[in-house]
């Protein structure tokens, strides 16, 4: 049987946030905004924003940013709403394929957002304002 180690400290974990990535300059750039948004409310120190293809930076990219930021262990969090092929296949192929430069530095993918209590208070707000106007 396998024990999993414990995590490195806090301060050593690389966090990759990764959207689809898009032709508009206006939707990457609110990656940037919800990547900060994430680090302020996370207290990680090491957060860097990936696009899965169509802009930049990559995931590789932001694995080698990570690791030069002192990452010991990358978390790859796919900011997408519900599970797919990209979260199931792409994405932890283009984590791999990242982290073969790195061998002594794993990582990890979590799952999308999904089905989470929060969601359907956060849908609550934007109906509601909405109906504001």
């Amino acid at each position: 049987m396998t024990v999993p180690l414990a995590p490195p400290p806090r301060d050593k974990i690389g966090v990759i946030v990764v959207d689809h990535g898009s032709r508009r300059a206006e939707s990457n750039d609110m990656l940037l905004r919800v990547t900060a948004l994430f680090q302020q409310h996370s207290g990680y120190a090491i957060v860097e924003p990936a696009h899965m293809e169509l802009a930049e930076p990559t995931i590789a990219t932001a694995y080698d940013r990570c690791i030069e930021r002192g990452a010991e262990l990358v978390v790859i969090h796919p900011y997408f709403l519900l599970p797919g092929r990209h979260w199931r296949r792409d994405i932890p192929a283009l984590a791999a394929q990242a982290a073969e430069k790195h061998p002594n530095v794993p990582f990890r993918v979590t799952a999308p957002l999904g089905l989470h209590p929060l969601m359907a208070e956060i849908m609550a707000q934007r109906v509601a304002d909405a109906l504001e106007g």
